[in-house]
C-alpha cells in the first residue's frame, strides 16, 4: 500500500513572519510590505496584454502566457466535443539559486 504524504501549507501570514524575522522588523510592518508586493505582482499579471514576464533575480520568473484556442477539445466526463477559447495562463520557472537548492537529494525520513 502506498502511503500519501501531506503537504505543508505556507500562508501569506507565514511569509510575513519569516520576512519580519529576516529583516528585523515588526510583523505588522512586514505584513503591509508583503501585501503590497503580492498586490503589485497580481496587478502586473492582470494588466498583461496579453503576455508579461516578471523576473525576480535569484528567485525565478513569473509569466503570463497565451494559450491557443482548442476547437476540438473533449469533455472527459461526458465525452462531448467542446470548443475551448484562447486564454491566458500563469507559469513559474525557478531561478538558478532556487533550482540548485531544490535539486539537492531528499534525506530519507525514517
Amino acid at each position: 500500500m502506498v502511503e500519501k504524504t501531506s503537504k505543508e501549507t505556507i500562508t501569506k501570514k507565514d511569509v510575513s513572519k519569516r520576512t519580519a524575522k529576516i529583516v528585523g522588523e515588526k510583523i505588522y510592518l512586514t505584513e503591509k510590505v508583503v501585501d503590497g508586493v503580492f498586490q503589485a505582482l497580481r496587478e502586473f499579471m492582470a494588466e498583461a496584454n496579453p503576455e508579461v514576464r516578471i523576473e525576480i533575480r535569484d528567485f525565478g520568473v513569473f509569466e503570463v502566457k497565451k494559450t491557443k484556442p482548442k476547437p476540438k477539445a473533449r469533455n472527459p466526463k461526458t465525452g462531448d466535443i467542446i470548443y475551448v477559447p484562447a486564454r491566458r495562463k500563469t507559469h513559474f520557472k525557478a531561478g538558478k539559486m532556487l533550482k540548485e537548492v531544490l535539486k539537492a537529494p531528499i534525506a530519507n525520513e525514517e
